[in-house]
């Protein structure tokens, strides 16, 4: 009609663009994907096959920093590695008179029970037979468990195959420890070389950074094994005054292994320390000595964690308990009881370097009087409820009832 104007029509949608990838591009992401792949299976692998060996090598290079103010302090008077040789041949013998003195406690104790054993079964077979109202003896008891020669060639067998693998295992921890104090003397002599072969990997500007963190450590560490040394040569030295005191036997291997012990196991050291003189005074030949050792070490250890600890420790490590307990229950799940033992120098360290790089910032005024204008409101608030609560609810209104009979 002529009248109506005639709509324009709507112009068509622009073309949307395509972007055409080259096969070069194409190859260049294929190829970077393949890359990380390898990368990510490389460092799986090693880590998978070489674990045992990057875990010696990290105890062997706390080993070394736990060496590290001995070493400097008799750098003094001689060379470096003439210093780190003599500070691991003391902690050599230091280990082997501790495992000679205990040696000697195991053996003692493995003689008495052998000794003991025929008395021990024939008050056993005696109790069991008041007991139950039996009638063995020890001469017909391996007929009545139908102990067969077979039977007991299987159990022989058994147990040769378990001596054999423990063996083994000997063999593999006295070759794991020759390695991790092979290592731990390579990098102790060589330990300034290799500082500055650290922080020579790092520009100008981060250096400071680098070489602030590697000081801390080694500081952390040396000052912690430091004082574990020190607290275990007096806890080692009133136990063992104590026990000469009331006549225990074994008493130079007890004392070391309360004081060893007791300091170098975290958390639950002390009373593992403890268990095996208690049990050793129990079964003596007069029991009281068993309570005795008890007590003492309970009061022992009162005023080492209220004397001695905060003096010797405050200086060296300075980590809260709370902070410390959880980093070695942590350190034990991922890498046993290595984790376990340093996990505490490793907690120190870290919060250390967390104090020097943090930034804090003062509490403003207006924050805290903020705070205490919400917190009051909100106290207001919560009266003028329990009021309205308490107040009496209104009786209801009764509407009278209209009776609409006409």
């Amino acid at each position: 009609m002529p009248g109506l104007m005639r709509q324009k029509p709507e112009p068509p949608p622009p073309p949307t663009e395509t972007v055409a990838l080259s096969p070069r591009s194409v190859w260049r992401a294929g190829w970077v994907i393949v890359g990380v792949a390898m990368c990510v299976f490389i460092i799986v692998f090693i880590v998978d096959r070489g674990g045992g060996l990057i875990f010696t090598l990290i105890i062997s290079m706390f080993l070394a920093v736990a060496m590290e103010p001995a070493v400097r302090l008799l750098t003094r008077w001689m060379k470096r590695p003439l210093a780190t040789a003599c500070v691991m041949l003391g902690v050599f013998l230091a280990f082997a008179g501790f495992l000679a003195a205990f040696g000697g406690l195991l053996v003692g104790e493995i003689q008495n029970l052998v000794k003991s054993a025929p008395s021990a079964i024939e008050a056993a077979v005696a109790w069991a037979n008041s007991t139950f109202g039996t009638d063995y003896s020890t001469s017909n008891l391996l007929d009545e468990l139908s102990l067969t020669p077979e039977k007991i060639a299987g159990y022989v067998t058994q147990f040769s195959g378990g001596v054999f693998s423990a063996v083994g295992a000997i063999f593999g921890g006295v070759f794991n420890a020759f390695a991790v104090l092979l290592f731990t003397s390579y990098l102790s002599g060589s330990m300034p070389a290799l500082r500055s072969w650290v922080a020579g990997m790092f520009t100008p500007s981060r250096q400071s950074v680098v070489l602030t963190i590697w000081d801390v450590f080694v500081t952390k560490v040396g000052g912690y094994v430091t004082a574990r040394i020190i607290l275990a040569l007096c806890s080692a030295t009133a136990h063992t005054i104590f026990l000469v005191a009331i006549g225990m036997p074994y008493w130079i291997a007890l004392g070391l292994w309360i004081g060893v012990i007791s300091q170098f196991v975290p958390t639950i050291g002390t009373y593992i320390a403890v268990v095996l003189p208690v049990a050793v005074g129990l079964t003596s030949d007069q029991p009281i000595d068993g309570v005795l050792i008890l007590a003492f070490a309970i009061a022992y250890q009162q005023v080492e964690n209220l004397l001695l600890d905060p003096r010797v420790s405050s200086r060296a490590v300075d980590v809260h308990p709370g902070v410390s307990f959880a980093s070695v229950l942590l350190g034990a799940q991922l890498f046993g009881v290595a984790g376990g033992l340093l996990a505490v120098p490793v907690a120190a360290t870290l919060s250390t370097i967390f104090e020097l790089y943090k930034k804090r910032y003062e509490i403003s005024p207006d924050a805290e009087a903020s705070a205490q204008a919400a917190t009051a409101k909100d106290d207001d608030k919560n009266d003028e409820d329990a009021e309205q609560a308490e107040l009496p609810e209104p009786a209801a209104a009764r509407s009278p009832q209209h009776d609409d009979k006409g």
